[in-house]
């Protein structure tokens, strides 16, 4: 009854059986194996991509932050909602491998609307006492489990191309945003009009891998620079190529997704049922935020459950008072996990 994190979860058998392959004799380091060969084929095909710059590191912050730098100047600002992942969970990252790059905040919810980035962009520039226009950046899926609709990036990147601005997508949950949406990897990025996308496989049944994806590879040089630079180009690369190439191959990335959206969506209708339940998010992937009266908290958390209580404390004199908790299903999680947590939680 694992609900904390989707990075929680075990690491996918076929991913592993790749890194096992992977681990066979000697390969080139630093990126040039076989296996990255073939992982920058599969991308480039998946996102309908020929001529794409695909790279690979080790974790979502360091994809993001990267990608940034790429995108601007240290005297820019990268424009992105107070929710976004780069703003509340990465510890100043993209300030830091940005060279200075400050964050600008558009709207207050997690997702933001091409009216407020509009307002928002014009009111940063236009004088050399300010921050420069810079990047902007779309979390997909949200921080509160929303996913934008195509016609909303599309809206967003119009917006930003007014500018002249380049469109940078969060997507550590990539593919719980692709099977929710029903559309391919290109309309949701390039077709759009994003130029650099964080695909994310750490949350969705790897060990630890994310690729770096420039639709226009102008900007590769600069990419393999900073990414050396910032101690994130890996010696024995091929275990981060393996992974890459095993959760693409079969359409693993898409199985291990619907899975956990399944889960989540199983999550749901047997929590709607709950007395005292509160959805305080429609959820639209893979997470859930919920009130729940305490009793109800403290009934599961006693039978084994485990996730993020996100306001008030667990203890407390009244069992009817509202807390808020976050479950983010996984793929593994399954339907026995989700039934064991519901029948918990009916006592």
């Amino acid at each position: 009854m694992f609900f904390a994190s989707d990075n929680g979860g075990p690491t996918h058998p076929q991913i592993l059986e790749a890194v096992t392959k992977a681990n066979e004799g000697y390969r080139s380091g630093y990126g040039a194996d076989a296996e990255m060969d073939r992982v920058r084929e599969m991308i480039r095909d998946v996102f309908e991509a020929p001529d794409a710059a695909v790279y690979l590191v080790a974790t979502g912050t360091v994809a993001n932050s990267l990608a940034l730098a790429t995108l601007c100047q240290p005297w820019d600002t990268i424009f992105c909602t107070p929710l976004a992942h780069i703003e509340e969970d990465e510890c100043n990252a993209p300030e830091f491998y940005t060279g200075g790059a400050k964050l600008t905040l558009v709207g207050e919810a997690d997702k933001m609307t091409p009216e407020q980035l509009r307002a928002t962009i014009k009111s940063k520039g236009g004088s050399v006492h300010n921050p420069q226009r810079g990047p902007v950046s779309i979390t997909q899926v949200t921080e509160l489990g929303h996913v934008y609709s195509l016609a909303e990036i599309e809206a967003l990147c119009s917006v930003a191309k007014e500018f002249d601005l380049p469109v940078h997508l969060d997507g550590a949950r990539f593919a719980n945003a692709l099977v929710a949406l029903g559309c391919t990897p290109a309309e949701m990025t390039w077709k759009a009009g994003v130029d650099a996308v964080s695909f994310g496989g750490t949350k969705n049944g790897c060990m630890g891998v994310e690729a770096v994806i420039f639709f226009d590879p102008k900007h590769a040089r600069e990419f393999e620079l900073r990414r050396k630079r910032a101690g994130h180009l890996f010696s024995k690369h091929r275990y981060l190529s393996a992974q890459m190439l095993g959760y693409l191959t079969g359409d693993l990335w898409l199985q291990t997704a619907r899975q956990a959206n399944d889960n989540c969506d199983r999550l749901a209708a047997g929590m709607r049922e709950l007395p005292g339940v509160e959805f305080i998010a429609e959820p639209q992937a893979n997470m859930i935020f919920a009130k729940m009266p305490r009793a109800l908290h403290q009934r599961v958390f006693d039978a084994g459950a485990y996730y993020y209580l996100m306001d008030g404390d667990l203890e407390g004199d009244d069992p009817n008072e509202p807390l808020l908790g976050r479950f983010v299903c996984d793929w593994s999680i399954g339907a026995e996990g989700v039934d064991q947590f519901l029948a918990a939680a009916k006592g």
